[in-house]
């Protein structure tokens, strides 16, 4: 499942105008868990090497992304090897 702005259960999001400039693999890039564009980065990349991902596996991702990603996860690649270590691991 490609996960889109609608799937997102969070409300609080900004988003960047125009297409999205957030694709391929992760990179240096900072990384805003507010920017609803960067969250839905961060779910489909997961998607795209975990396989199939439902709604609400997608959503237990968005909801550690905003309540649980350390302030130390500064970079795309920080967070994503967050989420891969972390996401599922105490549900």
């Amino acid at each position: 499942m490609h996960f889109q702005k609608q799937d997102l259960s969070g409300t609080h999001y900004t988003w960047d105008r125009g297409q999205s400039v957030f694709s391929g693999q992760p990179s240096r890039r900072s990384f805003d868990k507010n920017n609803g564009d960067q969250v839905l980065y961060m779910i489909n990349f997961y998607a795209s090497l975990a396989g199939r991902v439902s709604l609400h596996e997608g959503r237990i991702i968005e909801q550690a992304i905003t309540r649980d990603l350390p302030s130390a996860a500064k970079s795309e690649i920080s967070a994503f090897n967050w989420i891969r270590r972390s996401a599922f691991s105490s549900r």
